[in-house]
């Protein structure tokens, strides 16, 4: 029986440009694939928790995460059934350092975004995300 995976995707928005990450060539799965911060959920860990720490890990930053994931969907790693829960969050401060689980990075806008290549359905979490952030509050 496969493995249940949990994992966090973050869409860290400044300026109204989000953060894309290439997955190192090295990685075992989704190698080259330009998506957001991610990462797998601890045992005993909160999602919430799990994204704020993934977003440190990753790329060194601060991030303000909306509480309320923009979405969750199931998706594959490797051959292991996947649940993805998506926030939102504004960079807060931290300097930028990008962690071995990736080889390239940029600042782009969704469309930036879709013609990297980003997984559509990550693409559509983006743009809910970044309406999250636009709406005064």
């Amino acid at each position: 029986m496969a493995k249940q995976v949990v994992a966090v995707a973050v869409v860290v928005v400044e300026a109204q440009k989000l953060l894309a990450l290439r997955r190192s060539k090295k990685k075992d799965v989704g190698a080259g694939l330009w998506e957001v911060v991610s990462g797998r959920v601890r045992d005993g860990e909160d999602p919430l928790a799990a994204a704020i720490r993934e977003t440190r890990e990753e790329t060194g930053l601060e991030v303000q995460i909306v509480e309320r994931p923009v979405d969750c969907y199931a998706a594959k790693r490797g051959d292991d059934p996947m649940t993805v829960i998506v926030y939102a969050a504004l960079l807060a401060g931290g300097q930028f350092q990008r962690s071995g689980e990736h080889d390239d990075h940029r600042w782009t806008n969704l469309s930036g975004f879709e013609s990297l290549g980003a997984p559509p359905r990550l693409v559509d979490a983006a743009r809910r995300a970044m309406a999250v952030l636009e709406r005064p509050t």
